[in-house]
């Protein structure tokens, strides 16, 4: 290992500045770089976090690097806060039970043939790490699907339908990983008995409780108060619950995704999601680079192994969920051949359980347990866009005039139908927005309304 920490570590608050300045410029090139290959930010975070990482440059001293791992809490804080905003309560009634079926069917599908596959194949790993990798198969990050929707300007019940179901995708994946996170934290309990189940159980009863009356509050603080104030007592309410979640083992998922979901419901305002989503970029750029920089190569031919199974089986999964699921609900022949190409995709919210899967796997069995997934997303976010533009063209959502001048589309114009494309799944979904933690998000998007002179600079970015 070449070690160059060591030429400014043990500098006290200058060490741990350096290795954030370090994080920082890294994961920034790096996104400048995919940005050129058409890819989201979040896989040069990763990347830049493997150079700078143990296993490469080896830039970052390792006790400087353990002492972020609380970057991992706080960062699925803020997406499970951010994804809360889509349990409003007109927009479930207004989905209807079609979309439902559907994100229902693709998501459970996939789970469950990836933890049959992972622990028939890999007995020895547990069945605790194959219901999280199943948990976890669940998600779907929407960024890559939604540039490829905008490149070419895709439209038609099979966009509409898409739209829907990349937003409920990962309240689906929310909600599978509590409940087998429980199960797990009960499983592996040295003397399994009842009270060892149920106990984890009812503290995610517990923080579902505190997440209700943490929205309550929230709503009721910041009333007439101005923008920058309420960021602050959101993101003081989203650090108070995650920091007591981790101290009960206790994952904040659902905690704070009902802390959110209480105060869009009570209010119906969603500018504070709006500031939330443009104070956390460098969050969530720090928390992918120390992904990055905390995978774990040593293992590599197993991670390479499962992890070949967990990406092939739970594309199958998502497929053929999404056909069942689309026969059932009798939608379009193109929404029920297509759809589950367009779900590969997976990256935020995936990650941030990965961390959570790793604390409660053994030693090696959880790092490898978080190599697959950060590897795996990796790979997914690279295909991702050339299997959206397959499934677009063959559903027929994009216009004949546009196949070759989505092919000529500059930055702006790009960057332009992004606006156009968050309408559009607002529209889709009555008035809501997708969530910007999970669309890898991390570029600022500026609302006109909300930094007003900063909209060009940040869409540009």
């Amino acid at each position: 290992m070449l070690k160059l920490y060591r030429y400014y570590d043990g500098n006290g608050p200058a060490t741990v500045l350096l290795a954030l300045a370090i994080m920082f410029v890294a994961g920034f090139a790096l996104s400048r770089l995919t940005k050129l290959l058409k890819l989201p930010n979040v896989t040069g975070y990763i990347i830049s976090g493997i150079i700078i990482g143990p296993f490469a440059l080896d830039l970052l001293p390792p006790a400087t690097v353990e002492g972020m791992s609380f970057l991992s809490d706080l960062a699925l804080g803020f997406i499970a806060f951010g994804v809360g905003k889509f349990f409003k309560k007109e927009v479930i009634r207004n989905s209807g039970p079609r979309v439902l079926i559907i994100t229902a069917m693709e998501a459970l599908l996939a789970g469950i043939l990836v933890t049959v596959a992972v622990y028939a194949i890999f007995p020895k790993l547990g069945i605790g790490f194959a219901l999280l990798l199943g948990a976890i198969a669940t998600a779907t990050a929407p960024a890559s699907t939604l540039m490829t929707i905008n490149q070419y300007g895709a439209k038609g019940e099979y966009v509409e339908t898409l739209l829907q179901v990349v937003a409920l995708d990962d309240v689906v994946c929310l909600l599978a990983f509590s409940i087998v996170s429980a199960v797990v934290e009960g499983l592996s309990s040295s003397s399994i008995d009842a009270l060892s189940i149920i106990l984890p159980i009812l503290y995610n009863l517990l923080f579902m409780v505190i997440g209700f009356a943490g929205g309550l509050l929230l709503s009721w603080l910041v009333k007439g108060r101005s923008p920058n104030s309420r960021l602050i007592i959101a993101v003081a309410i989203i650090a108070l619950i995650s920091g007591c979640c981790i101290l009960l083992d206790v994952s904040p998922l659902l905690s704070c995704m009902i802390f959110g979901a209480t105060y869009v419901n009570v209010t119906h305002d969603e500018k504070l999601f709006k500031y939330v989503d443009h104070f956390s970029p460098p969050i969530m750029l720090l928390f992918f680079v120390y992904s990055g920089a905390s995978m774990d190569f040593s293992s590599f031919m197993t991670i390479g192994v499962v992890g070949v199974v967990y990406f092939l089986v739970r594309l199958l999964g998502k497929y053929f969920g999404a056909y069942f699921g689309a026969k059932v609900t009798k939608s379009s022949k193109e929404v029920r051949r297509y759809l589950g190409l367009a779900l590969a995709p997976q990256a935020g919210v995936a990650i941030g359980l990965a961390y959570l899967g790793q604390r409660m796997l053994p030693g090696e069995i959880g790092d490898t347990f978080l190599s697959i997934i950060l590897c795996s997303s990796v790979l997914y976010e690279m295909a991702g866009p050339a299997l959206a533009k397959f499934a677009l063209l063959k559903s027929g959502a994009i216009p004949k005039e546009n196949l070759q001048s989505g092919k000529k589309r500059n930055l702006a114009d790009s960057t332009s139908a992004k606006s156009i494309s968050l309408k559009r799944l607002e529209k889709a979904n009555e008035g809501k927005g997708l969530n910007e933690q999970e669309n890898q998000a991390l570029p600022i998007k500026a609302n006109e309304a909300d930094f007003q002179g900063n909209e060009a600079k940040a869409h540009g970015d």
